[in-house]
């Protein structure tokens, strides 16, 4: 990949995936050359937007400044992969536009009936439970990408085929050397 980043911006419902493909993608792409760097949104929210709150402003700061950060790594030779839900369309389309390297929006689709059953942190049943308020997909919008690079179903594929739909992309627009 010589010197040219690129911003693999992983966006879906909570427990969708996102992290778990970002783990799994990461020696892959180290293993092709590149320089990765993930930021993921819990360990984001737990350093950088310390403070931060869920209300659609604050999510909103915290999408941004994951943006900025990837902005950062990709224009200088980094593959930034964030892994955030990043709930609004509006942000993430701002995103792109200052993004100077090349971005790759990447939905991880996943239905909401098959995320609750993945949810290991109990946030889907405090959410239903009216513990957790602004909860995204449960009392808080998700709004899907209209035009996204590339989509997964983690829902009916395994993240052996999710990596593999996105290492073809990066590899066929010539964002990534062949293994």
């Amino acid at each position: 990949m010589d010197t040219q980043g690129i911003t693999l911006w992983f966006t879906g419902l909570s427990g969708s995936g996102k992290s778990t493909l970002a783990q799994y993608l990461t020696p892959i792409l180290l293993e092709r050359g590149c320089a990765v760097e993930v930021l993921d949104g819990d360990e984001v929210r737990e350093n950088l937007s310390k403070g931060l709150g869920f209300s659609k402003e604050d999510r909103d700061t915290n999408i941004r400044r994951i943006g900025y950060v990837a902005n950062l790594l990709s224009r200088n030779g980094v593959c930034a992969i964030t892994a955030a839900i990043s709930p609004y369309r509006a942000v993430r389309d701002e995103i792109r536009e200052m993004t100077k390297a090349t971005f790759v929006e990447v939905y991880v689709e996943a239905p909401l009936e098959v995320v609750e059953q993945r949810d290991t942190k109990g946030l889907y049943k405090k959410a239903r439970a009216g513990i957790i308020k602004n909860f995204t997909g449960v009392s808080d919008p998700y709004e899907e990408p209209e035009t996204p690079e590339v989509v997964v179903n983690t829902g009916d594929e395994s993240i052996e085929e999710s990596a593999e739909r996105i290492l073809a992309y990066l590899t066929e627009r010539g964002l990534l050397q062949g293994s």
